[in-house]
């Protein structure tokens, strides 16, 4: 079964990270930048929360409050779940559907060196799936 580890080495390990202290506008504006639907919120080395589109449409949107007003601690999620190199596809799958969440921090011993989306996780469903089936064809056609 695929790691997360082998997900970001195809991927890349690039993560995008915001501070608490920061308006939700700002966090907007560099998820629009990067063109990623969640931001990391760092407190120096640590993970102390994770900001997501859902997080801005919920905690918002709905309660009539600015973006350039609001600060990011006060919408985050936290405590954050986070996944390290070796959990499978399959457990991180698990873990998403299980707590309703989109994106999954990567820490190495403590680090934050990646993010993780539900859609990383379908596309390397995916590619396993037509290699077995590549494989199965192959030894048909043999």
């Amino acid at each position: 079964m695929t790691t997360v580890k082998q997900i970001l080495d195809k991927k890349g390990y690039q993560v995008w990270t915001i501070t608490a202290d920061r308006s939700v506008y700002d966090a907007l504006r560099l998820m629009g930048e990067k063109e990623i639907g969640a931001l990391a919120v760092v407190e120096g080395d640590a993970v102390v929360g994770i900001l997501s589109e859902r997080d801005y449409a919920r905690k918002v949107v709905l309660k009539g409050k600015t973006s350039r007003e609001t600060l990011v601690q006060e919408i985050m999620t936290h405590p954050v779940l986070t996944v390290g190199l070796q959990e499978s596809v399959a457990e991180c799958m698990t873990l998403m559907t299980d707590k309703r969440i989109r994106h999954l921090p990567v820490l190495d011993n403590g680090k934050l060196i990646g993010m993780i989306s539900q859609g990383d996780l379908v596309k390397s469903i995916i590619d396993e799936q037509q290699f077995i089936i590549g494989q199965l064809e192959n030894y048909i056609a043999r």
